[in-house]
């Protein structure tokens, strides 16, 4: 582990019905590309297995998997954290379960699968190799909790985050944001506390960089998503656009521009 990562979203797993369908879609909206590697005891579902690292501009910083039994379709955010077992004991300790315990992934390190007391699915992790955290493909996690608010006491015990005080918004129809930061004071994330679309639990929604929100937004739809909303972060311009994708799974995209530096080339 590299203690400057703790606290940060270290990587993403899309668990999706039909890997293809979900490639294409990423594809064209958000510019990713795929590398294909194998698994010798694949982490969801063991045995040897083709495993998807989606890419954009030589940086991997997500996994796509065919959804396991008893799990939703849908995005899974990892946090870096210090200790994977007690991260985890500490969940269950705060009222949230524990869906899958501690497991290693041989190569990257130790994970496990939590559900928090409102229902949101989040990955810890401990990662064993050198890599920063991607930083190409996503920008810091966004929590919708249908206006159910936020378990801060469960996020600061397992993760070490810290819910902020809301600050206004300098539009009128833009969405209240709640700035989350890790141990370093990092941003981790944001809590949308308006309700955007209706949905069937909170959740944490991944925020894709592109190059244009909107040129995604069309591209997108006309793959079959249907937009859900928008919001507009403090410090920004430029909304946030939240799409529902042909798979079901929700997802938020902004425009970011380019980054150089170091890449992370490998989970």
């Amino acid at each position: 582990m590299q203690a400057s990562k703790t606290g940060q979203i270290v990587w993403h797993d899309l668990f999706t019905p039909d890997r293809t369908r979900a490639m294409d879609f990423y594809r064209q909206a958000a510019g990713w590309n795929y590398q294909t590697e194998q698994a010798a005891d694949f982490a969801w579902g063991g045995g040897e297995k083709a495993f998807v690292l989606a890419l954009l501009d030589g940086e991997a910083g997500a996994g796509f998997a065919e959804t396991p039994p008893g799990l939703p379709d849908g995005w899974i955010p990892y946090a870096e954290v210090a200790d994977v077992d007690a991260a985890a004991a500490q969940a269950e300790h705060r009222g949230g379960d524990i869906l899958r315990p501690p497991f290693e992934v041989p190569g990257v390190g130790r994970n496990a699968l939590l559900r928090d007391p409102l229902g949101a699915l989040l990955g810890i992790s401990l990662s064993r190799h050198s890599f920063p955290a991607p930083a190409r493909q996503f920008g810091p996690e966004i929590y919708l909790s249908n206006g159910a608010g936020f378990p801060a006491e469960f996020y600061a015990a397992v993760c070490g985050w810290q819910l902020q005080a809301a600050q206004p918004q300098a539009k009128a129809k833009a969405q209240a944001a709640v700035p989350i930061r890790g141990p370093s004071n990092r941003l981790a994330g944001w809590h949308l506390t308006h309700v955007l679309p209706p949905l069937p639990r909170p959740a944490w929604v991944p925020k894709i960089k592109t190059a244009s929100a909107a040129a995604a937004r069309l591209a997108a739809e006309a793959l079959g998503a249907r937009f859900a909303g928008e919001a507009v972060l403090p410090g920004t311009q430029s909304p946030c656009l939240l799409l529902q994708t042909p798979g079901g799974a929700l997802v938020i995209f902004s425009t970011a521009p380019a980054l150089d530096g170091p890449l992370s080339t490998s989970r």
